[in-house]
């Protein structure tokens, strides 16, 4: 924003007036008629070709001196432009290096905002710099720094790590370097809703500064198959994250790179689709990739390594015959027994209400409703965790009547109200705390999807370590020896010691090797990192000081001295080409 400083020089804008009235009044020479026609017709020659060009050459000095006297009257005013700089006493930048960071229209928001965070560097004015950076475990790359030097490598080095931002865990970091300090708290991320910030400390000024607001997106939000041995059987989920209705090529690809499945599919703006690929041929890696030109690619494509089926199911007999006609639905080869026969089985995955045979059987077991419980009356929402059993079927809708005690030494991954709905034991059982017959569940299509999540799980098992989101840590159970990871290309990554693996950054299919041996696993993107939200950028708070301004104004009388010297250059060779005694 452009402003004067010393207004009180505006009188001499009548400068300018006293030429130009002087020019009006000046003396004029009486015309003289010749009688001769020898240069009539040159003159009218040229007139015609440049007349306006000839009164600009005519009046030339005139214009000058008027624009002469116009700069020196601004000059006089002392013009500035007002700039803003950073308040207060330090500066926090927390930097988002989630994944949706790299959304973007040519350049990535996590690109643009480095940008932004140098271009910042010259008005820092020696104030202490910290830098964090989000993530499950928020990082200090910088604590209370003054070198310019060290804060701009520190930025220049700053990537992305593919991780779920988790703001609020950042902004705890933060709040240990504030302190009672007048502190200027920059968040650089994509979106961030207002209510996140910890508002009520008045020596704080938060900036946050956003993605673009026009990014286009579409995704694979969810991507899961099985096999039986002989044929796939595929599930894609896809999201429209515009506010236009999208057409995209779904494509499927095995593990030699060839594709195997092609459909075309039309989604609604701001809407999810889910399509089942049947009868697709058998093969170890499965990859779901969608020909779309959007801002966002990183959730276009997802791979997965199938399983094939290494135990039966049976339903106890006893069950409602919608359990029964749902997990026969999702397999075929699923049988029914009666309830006494059940604690023979071995090597099988039962399907019961009988809590004896959490304590019998050696393989997982499906609870529906307990037969050792009274159940009590239940009322409200049903919600969920993030947990693989709910990637395809969401329950907040449904409704339940009456639940059983909940076991204390098992996982609660969803509930109704504050009550346990379905948990998970430490030994993988999975426990529906309901009868079916208390629910309008069967009558929502989350339910034949959970079956078939519960089926995959449990009645599938691969020589391989899993789904690892990235960077995450995980103790797996590995034989005897030195394992360590490698990427596709071969490229050693790093050690597993003790056991704990440490996943990658980067989503990919990686494998880790023994002397003869390798397992692979998948690095995949959380769900929350599948979706872009609209950008936002806005500031809140104010800093309460009299002695840190918050806006420089820099001054511009240089340029216009600059500008009157030019111009009165161009007036002496101008009056030089006349003759000055014309």
């Amino acid at each position: 924003m452009m402003g004067f400083s010393q207004m009180m020089f505006s009188w001499a804008a009548i400068i300018p007036m006293i030429v130009l009235l002087y020019y009006f009044f000046r003396k004029k020479y009486t015309e003289q008629t010749v009688a001769s026609t020898l240069f009539w017709a040159e003159l009218m020659q040229e007139t015609r070709v440049s007349p306006y060009l000839k009164h600009l050459q005519k009046n030339a000095l005139l214009f000058l001196q008027l624009l002469a006297l116009f700069l020196l009257v601004l000059a006089l005013m002392n013009p500035y432009i007002k700039k803003s700089t950073i308040v207060g006493s330090q500066v926090i930048f927390i930097v988002d290096t989630s994944a949706t960071m790299l959304a973007g229209k040519g350049q990535s928001t996590f690109e643009a905002h480095r940008q932004d965070m140098l271009a910042l560097l010259p008005e820092l004015q020696g104030r202490p710099v910290t830098i964090i950076t989000t993530g499950h475990t928020p990082q200090s790359i910088l604590q209370q720094e003054t070198n310019s030097k060290v804060i701009e490598q520190a930025i220049q080095a700053l990537q992305v790590t593919y991780e779920t931002a988790e703001i609020n865990k950042a902004l705890d970091v933060a709040q240990a370097f504030i302190g009672e300090a007048l502190t200027s708290v920059y968040i650089w991320t994509d979106a961030l809703d207002k209510k996140q910030l910890p508002i009520e400390k008045e020596s704080v000024k938060w900036i946050v500064q956003g993605a673009a607001t026009d990014l286009i997106n579409m995704a694979i939000t969810r991507f899961a198959a099985t096999t039986d041995g002989q044929m796939v059987m595929a599930l894609v989920q896809l999201h429209n994250d515009t506010e236009k209705e999208q057409t995209v090529n779904l494509l499927l690809h095995n593990e030699q790179k060839e594709q195997i499945a092609q459909e075309t599919l039309t989604i609604p703006p701001k809407e999810t689709v889910i399509k089942t690929l049947k009868n697709l041929p058998l093969t170890n890696r499965l990859t779901a990739t969608i020909d779309s030109q959007d801002d966002y690619t990183l959730d276009n494509e997802q791979t997965i390594l199938l399983q094939a089926a290494t135990s039966t199911i049976v339903v106890d007999q006893g069950l409602h015959q919608l359990i029964q006609k749902g997990v026969q639905t999702v397999d075929s080869t699923v049988k029914l027994m009666p309830a006494s026969q059940l604690n023979e089985l071995s090597n099988t995955t039962v399907i019961t209400n009988q809590t004896a045979l959490l304590q019998q059987m050696d393989k997982p077991v499906v609870l529906f409703g307990r037969d050792d419980v009274e159940k009590v009356a239940v009322n409200g929402h049903v919600t969920t965790i993030n947990d693989a059993l709910f990637a395809f079927s969401h329950l907040k809708d449904i409704y339940v009547g009456a639940i059983y005690p909940a076991y204390p030494n098992a996982t609660t991954i969803a509930s109704v109200g504050d009550q346990p709905f379905i948990q998970r034991s430490p030994q993988g059982d999975i426990i529906v705390l309901a009868d079916i017959e208390d629910t309008d569940w069967p009558l929502h299509p989350s339910f034949p999807l959970f079956l078939w999540s519960v089926h995959q799980q449990l009645s599938t098992e691969m020589d391989s370590l899993g789904v690892f989101s990235p960077n995450e840590q995980r103790v797996v159970s590995l034989a005897q020896g030195e394992w360590n990871i490698y990427s596709q290309e071969d490229e050693f990554l790093s050690a597993i010691t003790n056991g704990l693996l440490l996943a990658p950054m980067k989503p990919d299919i990686y494998m880790a090797r023994s002397t003869g041996e390798e397992k692979p696993f998948i690095v995949q993107l959380q769900p929350q990192e599948r979706m872009i939200e609209q950008g936002t950028s806005y500031t809140l708070g104010k800093l309460q000081v009299h002695d840190t301004e918050q806006a420089t104004q820099m001054s511009m009388m240089p340029w216009f001295i600059v500008l009157i010297v030019l111009i009165l250059v161009i007036e002496w060779e101008v009056q030089r080409r006349r003759g000055f005694t014309n």
